[in-house]
């Protein structure tokens, strides 16, 4: 408050304030809670301390602006023409930023406060503010990573997905969707056709969308994309073969086998999207694309907003060092490269075992609300479309043939139930229309119950 007074210009240099006493008094505070800010405003150089008499406005604290505020002028600006492409108005879905305040939040994707290893991830970051890593803190890597984060990715999560790679053939992104992003600049262009999944990640509907390349959204059975539906002039292959996103479909051994031959026959590239590469609790996941690769035709995409958390941004990409000199180029003239200290806290996460256990925990309460989930389901007579063979944190839902979920959703929400309405992952969105996402990582075992019996009454309505 103090701060933001001087720098608004109602407090000006050498203008006495109030003493901590009196300022605690007034704002009904701590005096201690007074005397702390005035110390760090001190330390600041905002205020001046003078003996007994008090604190003051320093005479080198900053000033305002000496000119007046400016009053909102007409935009005469002709925004719809002098925009030279657009980037908005795509399908991706959004979700309410007050999700946690619902009672019945079946969202994906979001962390669990409860399961989240706070203390630990805390500890961390403050290792990795210490002098010892000041240079990882401080630095500009121009267009390398973290050399701590890179070799646990190489050592550790790698390796778990039946994958060798050296530091040369891994990049670190701000999430994975980044990492498809740059993939899709650095693989596409006017000419060039990429194939995906239908229904698909949204968001990369929309990267390709960008790209201006030929798209061939190609539809999903109950093993996932189907090698020969392909078109014969697909140049990039855009695949989820272990969690299919959203129908959570698993791709079977063959099927992955029989994927490689119809790219190698193509000279196609795949671009596979491991997204939840961590949260095979059921039983060993399907060993990777990408360790099944024998012409360094597969990029990984892997990411660990699923099992850390979404906000972290942070995931990478493994492919030929060809690929990644590239990719890596782009990414140094975009954004150069994902803050240090956040590598760094990862690595450290990583690397004390943190992240191991948190798997572990996470994959146990994620069995339990999946088994409750489906008891609850097949209790009400509600139908999966999809359920991942080997974990994962979301069932794919279906209803009745004549029910909008996205009117569905808008209703449930009034009742305090958040559930994902499925027509945004479909290239023609009326195909999914009655399909829709429950996702179980946010909401607490005690609630699924009775969240899914008020969407079955709700349905039950529409009937």
């Amino acid at each position: 408050m103090v701060a933001e007074g001087i720098l608004s210009g109602r407090f000006r240099r050498g203008e006495k304030l109030p003493s901590s006493r009196k300022l605690a008094k007034h704002l009904g505070v701590s005096r201690i809670t007074v005397t702390l800010a005035y110390t760090e405003l001190v330390a600041s150089d905002y205020l001046t301390s003078r003996g007994r008499s008090g604190y003051f406005v320093s005479d080198t604290a900053p000033e305002p602006p000496s000119f007046p505020p400016q009053s909102p002028r007409h935009d005469a600006v002709d925004w719809p023409r002098v925009i030279g492409q657009r980037y908005s108005g795509g399908v991706t879905p959004t979700k309410p930023l007050n999700w946690s305040s619902y009672r019945y939040p079946f969202v994906y994707g979001q962390t669990d406060p409860q399961l989240f290893d706070h203390t630990n991830w805390r500890q961390c970051a403050l290792q990795a503010l210490g002098q010892k890593d000041f240079a990882a803190l401080t630095s500009d890597y121009y267009d390398q990573d973290d050399p701590e984060l890179v070799s646990f990715i190489a050592r550790h999560i790698l390796p778990r997905r039946g994958i060798l790679a050296g530091a040369e053939e891994i990049l670190v992104t701000m999430g994975a969707q980044n990492a498809l992003w740059l993939a899709a600049q650095v693989l596409l262009t006017q000419r060039r056709t990429a194939a995906i999944e239908d229904p698909c990640y949204p968001a990369l509907r929309d990267i390709l969308g960008q790209s201006r390349c030929h798209v061939a959204p190609i539809p999903v059975d109950g093993d996932g994309l189907p090698p020969e539906a392909l078109p014969p002039d697909t140049d990039v292959i855009f695949t989820t073969p272990s969690h299919q996103c959203p129908t959570t479909a698993t791709m079977p051994l063959a099927r992955r086998q029989a994927l490689l031959a119809r790219a190698r026959a193509l000279d196609a590239v795949i671009v596979e999207d491991d997204y939840e590469f961590e949260m095979s609790f059921l039983s060993p996941p399907s060993p990777a694309l990408k360790s099944l690769d024998r012409d360094g035709r597969v990029i990984y995409v892997g990411s660990f907003s699923k099992s850390l958390f979404p906000g972290l941004r942070l995931g990478f990409l493994v492919g030929s060092a060809p690929f990644i000199r590239e990719v890596r180029a782009l990414r140094a003239s975009v954004l150069r490269h994902v803050p240090g200290h956040t590598q760094r806290t990862a690595a450290y996460f990583l690397s004390l075992g943190h992240y191991d256990s948190l798997i572990r925990r996470m994959g146990d309460t994620l069995r339990r609300r999946r088994e409750v989930m489906t008891e609850a389901i097949a209790a009400h007579g509600l139908q999966i479309d999809g359920s991942g063979a080997f974990g994962g944190s979301s069932f794919w839902m279906r209803a009745a043939d004549h029910v909008d979920t996205e009117t569905l959703s808008a209703r449930l929400r009034a009742k305090g139930v958040l559930i994902e309405p499925g027509f945004s992952f479909f290239a023609a969105p009326h195909r999914g229309s009655c399909h829709y996402r429950l996702g179980y990582s946010s909401i607490p075992t005690s609630r699924i119950a009775d969240g899914i019996s008020i969407l079955a009454e709700t349905l039950a309505k529409d009937a």
